[in-house]
C-alpha cells in the first residue's frame, strides 16, 4: 500500500487555490454522464449530494434513517466555528489553523487544516443565504461567542440548536436537487458492502431495513459521508444507530483505517444515571462560556452545592489554566474533570460528576440574558435530570463524544481506493488527535460543499474506468457475501441478545481504553475482545428473518463490526506510545499530569491495511511535516 497524501508544493497559504487552478475539469455537458452515489445525508452527505447535484452530476444518496433530517448532525448545538473576524479581537485565518493545529495536539496534516480555515469564511455566507437563523446582535450583525482551545469569539451560533438549523439548511438544498429530479433519495437503506472492480470503488451494496431486500448500485465513485464510531464503547453522546459499519466494510475491501485510537472524551454530558442507559446525553461546550466548572476542596462534601461556601470550593479549570480557564480544550478539561472525581472531591451519585455553575452569570446577565442564550439546554437538561439549572449547578461528567480517527484520505479526500472519497467526521483528516468545539460542523460543510466537488472532478477527468454494469460478476459477489452474513447470524439461534454483547465490549472499551489507557489495560482489552467475539459468534440471539424489517439482525451486524474494529482501536493505541491529545497513555505524562507527546517517533499518522480474517492488520505510516507551525509542548497556562 502507498499512501499518496497529494499535498501540492507552495506556500501553505497558497496551495489549496493554485491546486484549484491545477485540478482537471469536467465540462458542464459531460458531467451528465457521471454518477456518483452518496451515503449518508447528514452536514456532509447532504451538502455534498447537493453540490455535485447543483454541478450536474447524477447522484444516489443512501441514509439509513427514515429522512435526511435525522442524520445525527442534527444533535450538535454549540456552533461552526470560521475565521471571519466580525468581533474585532485579532482573529484570523491563520489564528484558527494554529489553533486548529494546537488543538489536536500536533498530529494533524498541516495543509488540510489550514485549507479548512481557508473555506471556513465562505461556510457562513453558504448558509446564511440558505436561511439559516444565526444568532444575531441587537443591530442585526451576526453574533460570535467562544470555544473551547480559542481566546477569541468566533462561534456562529443558533440558540443550542446549530447542527440542527446548518442540516436543515444542506436539506432544503438537497430537497430541491431530488425535486429537480437531480438526486435520486433512498432513506432507510443502510450500506453493508463496497464494491471494488479494477481497484476502483464502483458500487455499494444495501439492505432496505424494512422490507430486508438487498440490492446493488453501480456508480463511477461513492463518497462515504457516515460518520464517526463512537457508539464502540456503547454509551456515547452519539445516536443510537451511529455506527462503523460503512467504513470497516470499505477497510475490509482495502480502505486505509487511520488513528482509530483518536476518540474525543467530551466534558459537559449529563453524568450515567444507571444500567437502564443506551446512550448519554451532551450538554454544549457553549455553556462553559458563563458557566463555572468546580468541585469542593474536601473529599467526601456531600453537602448541596449551595451550602458550600465560595473558598471551599475549587473552581479547578480556572486554577490551573489561567490563561483560558473554563474554556480549556476538550481532552484537557475531561481529564481535571476525571482527577477530581478520582481525587474524591466528585459529586452527585457515584461521585461521577462536577459542577457546572451559572450562579454568577445570572447575577452578573440576568436570567433573562441566560435563557435567551442556552434556554433549550437549560430546559432539556430539566427533562432529563428533573433538577432546575437556573436554581443549583448542573452536574456534569466526561463521556465519549467524537471521533477523529476515520479512513485515511488523501488532499482529495479519496481514500487509498481510487474513487472511493470519504468526508465529514467518517475521515481522519482534520483534526489530529483532539477535535475543537465547533469544528466538526466547520468540516462537514467544508468537505461537502467547497472541497469535494473540485476534487472528484479532477479523479473523473484523470480516470479512464467505465461505469461498470450492474450484472458485473463483483456486484453478485458482494451481494452474496452479504446475504451469507445475514444467513449467519441468524443461524446462530445463541441464548444472550445483542445489546448484552454491546453492552459488555462498550465496558471494556471504557475501562481499558477511555479517557486514560496503559499497556497493561490495552493487553488486556485485546485479550477479551477476541474471547467476547468468539462468544458472540456461538451464542449471539438474532430474532426474525432477513427477508422483511428486522430491527435486531440489522443491529447484530453493527456490533459484529464494532467487535472487530474495537480490537483495531487497541491495537493502535498500544502502538502509539505516547499521550497526545484525547490519546492519554498514563506512562507518557509529564509531571503536572499533562500529556506527552514522542515527536521524534510517533509524528505520522497511522493508517492500518487489513491482512483478512484473524490476521494481524499492517501498519503504514505518513510522516506528518511542518513547514509553517513549530510542534511546541501544548499550553493553556
Amino acid at each position: 500500500m502507498i499512501l499518496d497524501s497529494k499535498i501540492p508544493a507552495g506556500p501553505l497559504a497558497q496551495k489549496w487555490d493554485k491546486h484549484r487552478f491545477d485540478l482537471k475539469l469536467v465540462n458542464p455537458a459531460n458531467k451528465r454522464k457521471f454518477e456518483v452515489i452518496v451515503v449518508g445525508s447528514g452536514l456532509a452527505g447532504a451538502s455534498a449530494a447537493a453540490t455535485l447535484a447543483e454541478l450536474g452530476y447524477k447522484v444516489k444518496c443512501f441514509c439509513y434513517q427514515d429522512s435526511p433530517r435525522r442524520a445525527h448532525s442534527i444533535a450538535a448545538q454549540g456552533g461552526i466555528n470560521a475565521a471571519k473576524n466580525y468581533q474585532n479581537d485579532g482573529d484570523s485565518i491563520y489564528r484558527l489553523f494554529y489553533d486548529t493545529i494546537k488543538g489536536g495536539d500536533f498530529r494533524a496534516r498541516e495543509a488540510n487544516v489550514y485549507r479548512l480555515a481557508q473555506v471556513s469564511v465562505n461556510i457562513i455566507d453558504q448558509c446564511v443565504a440558505q436561511g439559516v437563523p444565526f444568532a444575531r446582535e441587537y443591530g442585526g450583525l451576526l453574533a460570535n461567542r467562544s470555544f473551547g482551545g480559542a481566546q477569541v469569539s468566533r462561534t456562529f451560533y443558533a440558540r443550542g440548536q446549530t447542527g440542527q438549523q446548518l442540516l436543515l439548511g444542506a436539506y432544503q438544498a438537497l430537497e430541491r436537487q431530488i425535486g429537480l429530479g437531480a438526486v435520486k433519495m433512498y432513506p432507510r437503506a443502510e450500506m453493508l458492502d463496497v464494491v471494488t472492480i479494477d481497484g476502483h470503488a464502483k458500487g455499494i451494496t444495501v439492505r432496505d431495513l424494512v422490507t430486508g431486500e438487498v440490492t446493488t448500485h453501480a456508480g463511477d465513485a461513492v463518497v462515504l459521508a457516515t460518520g464517526g464510531y463512537g457508539n464502540v464503547f456503547y454509551l456515547s453522546t452519539n445516536a443510537v444507530g451511529c455506527n462503523v459499519t460503512a467504513t470497516w466494510r470499505a477497510y475490509k475491501k482495502g480502505a486505509a483505517f487511520a488513528n482509530p485510537c483518536y476518540t474525543q472524551i467530551h466534558p459537559t454530558c449529563i453524568p450515567v444515571s444507571g444500567d437502564h442507559q443506551s446512550k448519554l446525553t451532551l450538554m454544549s461546550e457553549s455553556l462553559r462560556n458563563d458557566g463555572r466548572v468546580w468541585v469542593p476542596k474536601r473529599k467526601g462534601d456531600n453537602r448541596p452545592p449551595g451550602q458550600i461556601p465560595e473558598d471551599e470550593r475549587d473552581y479547578f479549570l480556572e486554577r490551573k489554566y489561567p490563561s483560558f480557564g473554563n474554556l480549556a480544550p476538550r481532552d484537557i478539561s475531561s481529564r481535571a474533570a476525571k482527577e477530581a472525581c478520582d481525587d474524591g472531591r466528585g459529586v452527585g451519585p457515584g461521585g461521577l460528576g462536577v459542577y457546572l455553575d451559572f450562579a454568577d452569570a445570572i447575577k452578573r446577565l440576568s436570567e433573562k440574558v441566560v435563557r435567551e442564550r442556552y434556554g433549550n439546554l437549560f430546559d432539556m437538561y430539566e427533562k432529563i435530570t428533573g433538577e432546575n439549572a437556573y436554581q443549583v449547578p448542573m452536574r456534569i461528567y466526561p463521556a465519549v463524544h467524537y471521533t477523529m480517527g476515520g479512513l485515511w484520505v488523501d488532499y482529495h479526500l479519496m481514500s487509498n481506493v481510487p474513487g472511493l472519497f470519504v468526508v465529514g467526521e467518517a475521515n481522519f483528516s482534520d483534526h489530529g488527535a483532539n477535535r475543537l468545539g465547533a469544528s466538526a460542523l466547520m468540516q462537514g460543510l467544508a468537505d461537502g460543499y467547497f472541497i469535494l466537488p473540485y476534487t472528484i472532478g479532477n479523479y473523473f477527468a484523470s480516470s479512464k474506468q467505465p461505469k461498470p454494469a450492474a450484472s458485473h460478476p463483483e456486484f453478485k459477489k458482494s451481494l452474496e457475501a452479504v446475504n451469507a452474513i445475514s444467513k449467519k447470524l441468524l443461524s446462530i439461534n445463541g441464548k444472550r441478545t445483542v445489546a448484552s454483547f454491546h453492552r459488555e465490549l462498550g465496558k471494556i472499551m471504557w475501562d481499558k481504553c477511555g479517557m486514560a489507557r496503559s499497556e497493561a489495560s490495552l493487553k488486556e482489552a485485546l485479550q477479551r475482545i477476541p474471547e467476547l467475539r468468539a462468544e458472540f459468534w456461538k451464542n449471539v440471539k438474532v430474532t426474525g428473518e432477513s427477508g422483511s424489517l428486522n430491527m435486531d439482525l440489522e443491529r447484530a451486524g453493527r456490533v459484529a463490526d464494532f467487535l472487530e474494529f474495537g480490537e483495531l482501536l487497541c491495537l493502535d493505541a498500544l502502538q502509539r506510545n505516547e499521550s497526545c491529545g484525547g490519546h492519554f497513555r498514563v506512562e507518557h505524562q509529564a509531571e503536572d499530569g499533562e500529556a506527552k507527546r514522542d515527536d521524534d517517533n510517533y509524528a505520522y499518522v497511522a493508517a492500518w491495511e487489513y491482512q483478512g480474517e484473524g490476521k494481524t492488520p499492517v501498519l503504514h505510516k505518513e510522516s506528518l511535516v511542518y513547514e509553517e507551525v513549530h510542534m511546541s509542548t501544548r499550553s493553556y497556562k
